[in-house]
């Protein structure tokens, strides 16, 4: 089978693999769509997991199943997430599944974009969920992203009439703009410096965008909210230029989402006075778990997101390369998936 394997950030081939065999419990499915992530295209992210075959957010259909494998069937419609949790230990019961041990192993062999994987026996059994007859690959290939900001929005504790402010309108920025409303959000600002996101922003459901290029961001957020501030603020860029103009902007009262790590070495100034008689809370929002791949798949099957929408690009296998580079530029592009016939 062929596989899209990184060696560097500037070096992606197309290689053979045999094509995995299932164990106990365990399935190969056949991957029919593969998105690639934003995160996949931050250099000092990416390089550090190298080599790697590239691809985390795969759905296809099931074509072989291992001995013992229960509630799934040869032809069964998948999406397939790439880390599961064990559901039995002490963050698990949390719902912290992300600090789960079991959660960090990677549950996918050898990655989404290649025209097989295999899927280990945590994964089939706690986040593989079967497609709805309405709901395309292309469709599937959105859950896993769309379940980050799920995980967002349920961390930022927003209320019914908030107004969000998402910072950096790339695809993960646009999924929180698509879906704001449906978590209670009134009024919907956007912001970024590339104009073709911002116009599929705004069509895609922001009330008011902002072109940080031409605009001083503070005073143009401080006008559109009559001075309040917005009292959830996605800090979506890998910056901490991004994050204090988050904490410099938000309500009293509000929550500023962290929603990316930043770069290596960066440090985050707090002032903690600031924090203290604002009443401001700061989140983190890392990855997502079971519970918020099966809402994804929900809003998805609802039509709150779709394929039809958000892919700007799709490509072959053969030219994972070229669609890397389309991700990389970050200009025309909103989501860009992999496709094998």
């Amino acid at each position: 089978m062929r596989v899209a394997r990184l060696y560097s950030y500037k070096n992606i081939k197309i290689e053979e693999l045999p094509r995995p065999e299932p164990s106990k419990k365990e399935a190969i499915v056949r991957v029919r769509a593969s998105g690639i992530c934003s995160g996949d295209v931050m250099p000092w992210y990416i390089e550090k997991k190298a080599p790697l075959v590239l691809g985390h957010e795969p759905a296809g259909e099931i074509v072989e199943v291992g001995e013992g494998v229960e509630g799934f069937q040869i032809g069964d419609r998948v999406f397939i997430h790439h880390h599961a949790p064990c559901m039995s230990c002490r963050f698990c019961k949390r719902g912290d599944y992300v600090q789960c041990p079991d959660w960090r192993k990677m549950g996918i062999y050898p990655g989404g974009i290649s025209e097989y994987i295999r899927v280990s026996a945590s994964v089939l059994m706690y986040d593989t969920l079967k497609l709805p007859d309405t709901v395309g690959f292309d469709d599937a290939v959105l859950v896993e992203p769309l379940a980050c900001v799920v995980k967002s929005f349920k961390r930022s504790g927003i209320k019914k009439g908030d107004t969000v402010l998402v910072l950096g309108l790339g695809v993960m920025g646009v999924l929180h703009v698509m879906v704001a409303r449906h978590y209670g959000a009134d009024i919907v600002i956007g912001a970024d410096m590339v104009p073709f996101r911002l116009n599929k922003a705004k069509e895609l459901g922001a009330d008011e965008t902002i072109n940080v290029a031409d605009a001083d961001l503070r005073e143009a957020v401080e006008t559109l909210t009559q001075g309040k501030g917005p009292e959830i603020v996605i800090a979506g860029p890998n910056s901490v230029k991004a994050m204090e103009q988050a904490l410099d902007m938000v309500s009293a009262g509000g929550t500023v989402v962290l929603f990316t790590p930043a770069r290596p070495g960066e440090r985050l100034v707090i002032d903690p006075n600031s924090l203290y008689f604002r009443d401001i809370k700061v989140v983190t929002s890392y990855s997502c778990g079971p519970d918020d791949t099966t809402e994804a798949l929900y809003l998805i099957e609802k039509g709150l997101v779709r394929a039809d929408r958000l892919v700007t690009h799709r490509y072959p296998l053969e030219k994972t390369d070229e669609a890397y580079r389309v991700v990389a530029r970050a200009t025309d592009s909103l989501k860009v998936i992999i496709e094998m016939n």
